[in-house]
């Protein structure tokens, strides 16, 4: 039986740090130093980061010479998209009431 993630998405992505950090790889991969360039935090902090980020599924690691390069795993995101398509409607239905009711007040 495969080991549960110490983190899961949403707890990862609960971080606006994070999210910028997933962002970021999205468009390539990085190291830690290249990460860190783009935070006003430490490198120890950035670490920490991607090891929740790690925990949860949506980065991996890989040597490439001396250095440590990060990956996006997008994969673990459809859990997110998932779980706001479930409600999805529910604001679909408050936009329209909303759009009935600005309607209704401006005839």
């Amino acid at each position: 039986m495969a080991e549960q993630p110490k983190h899961d998405v949403f707890q990862a992505v609960s971080d606006p740090t994070r999210r910028s950090i997933l962002k970021l790889l999205a468009e390539k991969d990085m190291s830690i130093a290249e990460i860190a360039e783009c935070f006003p935090i430490s490198r120890t902090a950035v670490n920490k980061h991607l090891h929740i980020l790690s925990d949860a599924g949506l980065v991996k690691s890989h040597k490439a010479g001396r250095e440590t390069r990060f990956t996006l795993i997008p994969e673990p995101l459809m859990n997110i998209q998932s779980w706001l398509f479930f409600f999805e409607h529910y604001w679909d239905d408050k936009l329209s009431a909303l759009k009935k009711l600005v309607e209704k007040d401006h005839d």
